[in-house]
């Protein structure tokens, strides 16, 4: 009887585990929904990328965005944008990128990824990703504010 307890136990654990780790890959699933069905098209954001970086004291990132193309981006410092960040900033230059790259981190690519989202839009607003949980200065912060839908 205590073997057959434990067994039901190690089950109920295991799916309680696993219902949690579905449950931040459903989370940003529900809320990259919510932004799909916003159905919004042409809009502005700012973007903060902070880590252990140079570029930081630059920040926000200004960016437009139309029909899922980048129509502008620029510091909000007016200072230009070094061509070696491009392919960093680029990574999160549309709201369906940064979903994509959290859904990335949430499949592994990461160890930990920590997200909060707009309550109306559902697009993420405030996101940390650490790549390696033992490693130091690995983790990215992003911010996005000041959204804006344009005509």
């Amino acid at each position: 009887m205590k073997k057959l307890i434990l067994i039901v136990m190690v089950f109920i654990l295991t799916a309680c585990a696993s219902a949690n780790a579905l449950g931040s890959q459903s989370e940003i699933e529900q809320n990259e929904e919510k932004w799909q069905d916003a159905g919004i098209s042409h809009y502005r954001f700012h973007l903060s990328l902070s880590c252990f970086c140079v570029f930081t004291q630059d920040m926000p990132l200004i960016i437009e965005v139309q029909d899922g193309k980048v129509v502008s981006m620029e510091f909000q410092s007016g200072h230009p944008i070094d061509p070696s960040l491009t392919e960093l900033f680029n990574k999160y230059a549309t709201i369906d990128l940064v979903f994509a790259e959290l859904k990335a981190g949430l499949n592994g690519a990461a160890d930990e990824v920590i997200v909060k989202y707009h309550p109306t839009y559902g697009f993420p607003t405030e996101a940390t990703i650490d790549v390696e949980k033992e490693a130091t200065d690995d983790e990215l912060y992003l911010t996005l504010s000041d959204f804006e839908q344009l005509p």
